[in-house]
């Protein structure tokens, strides 16, 4: 399989968002439309997608506050699982992130998905000991 790992680009939001559902990452409380477009306007470079063969198979969305950088909305198309598509687009957004001078990278994940923990561990991330806390401002 041959893969490229490059910015999204508008023409690719409806694969995007197929993608995302399929890999259940769209929940009623995330707009994945706002999601985008709030992307766009803030570090639209750290926003990447993988290609295989003229297909839209992958996505990894970056992020850097100047403190800690962030990964969200990483997935894969459930087809190219298990090819390398996520370490090598992990890997790209790593680098991405050095290139800004990140110091640490954090991620959340479900405690439910043990397959995705897995996963990070396997690619050098450790379990933090800290709560997580959010609040919905909208």
């Amino acid at each position: 399989m041959s893969l490229s790992i490059r910015p999204y680009v508008p023409e690719d939001q409806e694969p995007v968002i197929a993608l995302w559902e399929t890999c259940h990452l769209v929940v009623p409380q995330n707009n994945p439309i706002a999601d985008i477009q709030s992307k766009m306007q803030f570090q639209p470079d750290l926003f990447l997608v993988a290609i295989a063969e003229d297909r839209l198979v992958g996505t990894v969305m970056a992020g850097y506050d100047g403190h800690r950088g962030w990964i969200n909305y990483l997935a894969v198309a459930p087809a190219e699982r298990r090819r390398g598509v996520a370490r090598t687009m992990m890997a790209t957004a790593e680098k991405k992130l050095r290139d800004l001078d990140c110091p640490k990278i954090n991620l959340q994940v479900r405690r439910t998905n043990t397959a995705v923990i897995d996963f990070y561990q396997a690619i050098g991330f450790n379990e933090d000991d800290v709560v997580s806390l959010g609040k919905r401002l909208g």
